[in-house]
C-alpha cells in the first residue's frame, strides 16, 4: 500500500546528522512508492526535494503568496525565488 506522509517541520531540533538520517528515511519512503509534503526551511532538505512551492514573500499576514516554484535546481535560477540562493 503506498502512502502520503505529511510532515510540518520535521527537522525542527534535530543535529546535522539527525537531518541526514531523517532524509535516508525520507528517500527511502519515496523510493518504495510513497509520497511525502513537507513544510521547512532548512535548505538542506530543500535541496533533496523533487519540487518546491516557495510561500511568501513575508511570514504571517505578510505571506501566503506563490512566489516560486520548481526543482531545486530552477529556484536556484528564478529571480523572484528568496530561497534558491541557498539551494544546493
Amino acid at each position: 500500500m503506498k502512502t502520503l506522509y505529511i510532515l510540518d517541520e520535521p527537522t525542527t531540533g534535530l543535529s546535522f546528522y539527525d537531518t541526514e538520517r531523517l532524509m535516508e528515511l525520507l528517500n527511502e519512503l519515496v523510493d518504495n512508492g510513497n509520497s511525502i509534503i513537507v513544510t521547512e526551511h532548512d535548505p538542506y532538505v530543500l535541496s533533496n526535494c523533487d519540487y518546491i512551492l516557495e510561500m511568501g514573500p513575508g511570514g504571517g499576514k505578510d505571506g501566503g503568496i506563490l512566489i516560486a516554484q520548481g526543482t531545486p535546481a530552477e529556484l536556484k535560477e528564478d529571480r523572484e525565488s528568496v530561497i534558491g540562493r541557498y539551494l544546493r
